[in-house]
This record gives C-alpha cells, sequence and structure tokens, in this order.
C-alpha cells in the first residue's frame, strides 16, 4: 500500500511538472490560450531549464560554498531556536508566576513581525552569518516555545496526582510525566520549524549577504533570470525536505511509545 501511495504521489508531482512545460512552450498549446505566448515563460520559467541551471550548479561547483553558507545558518537557527523554545517553554509551563509575569510580553514579541528585526540584527551581528541566524532564531523560536508551552498545559491532572502521591520528586515529573507530554508537541513544531529556519537564513541573505542561495535568488532576480530564481527555490525546497526527514526519523525513534499512524493510513488506502 506505501508504494502505491508513492506512486500516486510521483505521478501528481510528474503531472505538475508536465503542465508547467506545455503551458510555457507556445508550440505546443494553441495560439489562442496566450496574448503573447513568450509570456508564461517570462513569468513562469520552463521546467527544463530550471532543472538544467541546477546541474549546471553542481556540476561546475558554484553552487556547494553558497549551499553550506544556507545550510550552516539553517541549521544553526534551528537548532538554537528549538533548545531555547524547549528551555523557555518548559520554564514557563511549570511557573505560573513566571508565566502570568512575561504572558504580554511573549504575545507582544509574537505578534511583531519579525522580518523587519533583520536589519537591526545586520547592524548588530553583521553581514556575516549570525546576523541571518539571529533572525531564523526569532522565526523558530516562538513556534517551539507554544508547542511546548501547550504541551506542558495539557498533561493529564490524573497522571500528574497520581505520581505525586507516589512520591515523585519534581525532577522525577519533569522527566516522566511533564517532558513525555512535550514531546510530542515538540515534533510537531519541529516539522514547520524546519521551514522557518530556512525562511530566516534566506530572507536575510536576501537583504543583505555575498554569498548563499538566498544571494543567487537575488541576483536572478535583479538580471530577470526567472528560471534561476525557480531553480534555487527549487533547491532550497528539496534540502528542506531532506532535513524535515530528519527529524520524522528522530521523531520515530524517540516516540516509539506512541501509536503509529502508519497502519491506519495502509488500511485506508
Amino acid at each position: 500500500m506505501r508504494r502505491r501511495l508513492w506512486f500516486w504521489q510521483a505521478m501528481l508531482l510528474a503531472s505538475v511538472f508536465s503542465f508547467w512545460h506545455v503551458a510555457t512552450h507556445p508550440e505546443l498549446i494553441p495560439p489562442v490560450v496566450w496574448d503573447n505566448p513568450h509570456r508564461a515563460a517570462f513569468f513562469f520559467g520552463e521546467p527544463v531549464k530550471i532543472v538544467k541551471v541546477i546541474i549546471d550548479w553542481f556540476a561546475s561547483g558554484e553552487i556547494y560554498p553558497h549551499l553550506w553558507v544556507t545550510l550552516q545558518e539553517t541549521a544553526l537557527a534551528f537548532v538554537i531556536g528549538a533548545v531555547l523554545g524547549l528551555a523557555v517553554g518548559l520554564w514557563l509551563g511549570l511557573s505560573h508566576f513566571a508565566s502570568a509575569l512575561a504572558d504580554p510580553y511573549i504575545k507582544a514579541m509574537n505578534a511583531m513581525p519579525r522580518v523587519v528585526l533583520a536589519p537591526i540584527f545586520m547592524v548588530w551581528f553583521g553581514l556575516g552569518i549570525w546576523s541571518k541566524v539571529a533572525l531564523g532564531v526569532t522565526l523558530v523560536f516562538f513556534i517551539v516555545f507554544f508547542n511546548v508551552y501547550q504541551g506542558v498545559k495539557e498533561v493529564s491532572p490524573v497522571v500528574l496526582n497520581n505520581a505525586t502521591m507516589l512520591g515523585a520528586t519534581r525532577r522525577q515529573l519533569l522527566r516522566y510525566v511533564y517532558l513525555p507530554s512535550a514531546t510530542s508537541w515538540v515534533f510537531s513544531s519541529l516539522h514547520t520549524s524546519v521551514g522557518m529556519a530556512f525562511v530566516g537564513a534566506v530572507v536575510g541573505e536576501y537583504l543583505g549577504s555575498a554569498r548563499g542561495v538566498g544571494y543567487l535568488i537575488h541576483m536572478a532576480e535583479g538580471s530577470f533570470d526567472i528560471n534561476t530564481v525557480f531553480a534555487g527555490i527549487l533547491l532550497l525546497t528539496l534540502f528542506a525536505l531532506v532535513l524535515d526527514q530528519a527529524v520524522s526519523m528522530a521523531e520515530r525513534r524517540l516516540l516509539v511509545w506512541r501509536p503509529s499512524q502508519a497502519g491506519d493510513a495502509d488500511r485506508a488506502l
């Protein structure tokens, strides 16, 4: 059943790219579809040329230093933001006074558009990787924080009272009750955080950098090279999927106690 699902997913992807290819080649469609047949290729790019750009990047080695910088920024923002979000979420989830005290400030910072902080981070940290990491951390932190905070608050009062009656210490409650309750929420947030870490890195590179995939996209946009823009987007998407898959693998290893939904999905097919 899983192979059947993969087959239909591959067919869907192939259908999208086939439609894209046909729609951007005037000779393959009736002339009445477009007023200007070449406009579609100018605005939407051509899949074959986009793939060729990616192949040329790897064949020439041009992409490696840029990709390495972007992946560094993404990984650092992802790890630092997740650790900070986990720590602060546990702290405020377990401390009612600290939670009440920090609540309006957390909401105010979360409501702030973090992208506008990018110029400030560039002044503070320069045009190197750390200004991009700082922006990515602000995007990842709140996603993980709110999920961990909610996970701690969702602990069953029955389980908590029973553990307390059995003499569990505060450290044991944290290890055996609160953390397991928050773990599933944490991994749920990490899947979203992967994309946000990439967003922080690329937006920072786009606003000011001399290296990175975001820098390549920015330079291509300046010269109206839509195929290179889409090539950069596609490359970032592929690596975001790889990082998301790594999170899924860690989730399966750490949450072995959680009932698997794979069997239900296979039966549904």
